[in-house]
């Protein structure tokens, strides 16, 4: 996997339908306990709800749960987690509160209802892309150092810091697939004196 799409950050939005209040919730998490964690913290702020409706997917060995929450089978947990599936998303946890407003929504009322309750949820959490990538070091001299750093973003890297001593160290990180074109760049243009060097690949949000 060089690419997953997952969400920045926690989110949250609602919207009322024939009087019942949906509350949409999504957070990014990395294993089942953050996601337990977090639908038991929405539970305990809603204790007085009607439904606390949720669904997960982690990329860890593709875990997926869901609960309807007391809700009829297959109108809840399921239309939250095919929202998460049908964006693709992973690392993610999204739960959907509901208070009842007294009038019933029937089966197809509840999946449009908790399906629109997550993609607000997610849309509100800001989606990302993650992409492998080469964390880099490349030293070179201050002569150099103008057609370095200039080639580094033009092939998609990203410099992340810069030191500069008797030379200069670039810091940076680059699409797994780019590094081999950026060596022979560089290779080119210093005519061999400068190549990049990787010490791990680590996933950063695609630019």
């Amino acid at each position: 996997m060089t690419e997953y799409v997952t969400v920045n950050e926690y989110g949250c939005d609602e919207f009322v339908e024939k009087r019942s209040r949906f509350i949409g919730y999504c957070k990014p998490v990395k294993t089942q306990d953050e996601a337990v964690d977090f639908i038991n913290e929405i539970r305990s702020k809603h204790w007085d709800a009607t439904h606390n409706v949720y669904a997960y997917v982690l990329s860890d060995g593709q875990i997926m749960r869901y609960s309807d929450d007391g809700e009829p089978q297959g109108t809840a947990g399921v239309p939250v987690l095919d929202v998460i599936k049908k964006m693709g998303v992973v690392d993610v946890v999204v739960v959907v509160t509901r208070y009842f407003g007294g009038i019933m929504l029937g089966a197809g009322g509840l999946v449009r209802a908790y399906s629109h309750g997550a993609s607000i949820a997610l849309a509100s959490a800001k989606p990302i892309t993650m992409q492998l990538c080469h964390n880099c070091i490349v030293s070179c001299t201050y002569n150099q150092y103008g057609k370095v750093s200039s080639l580094i973003p033009s092939l998609g890297g990203v410099v992340d810091d810069s030191q500069f001593g008797e030379g200069v160290d670039i810091l940076f990180h680059i699409p797994e697939d780019s590094l081999n074109k950026l060596n022979k760049e560089l290779a080119d243009s210093t005519s061999g004196e400068v190549e990049a060097m990787s010490d791990e690949l680590k996933f950063y949000v695609k630019g």
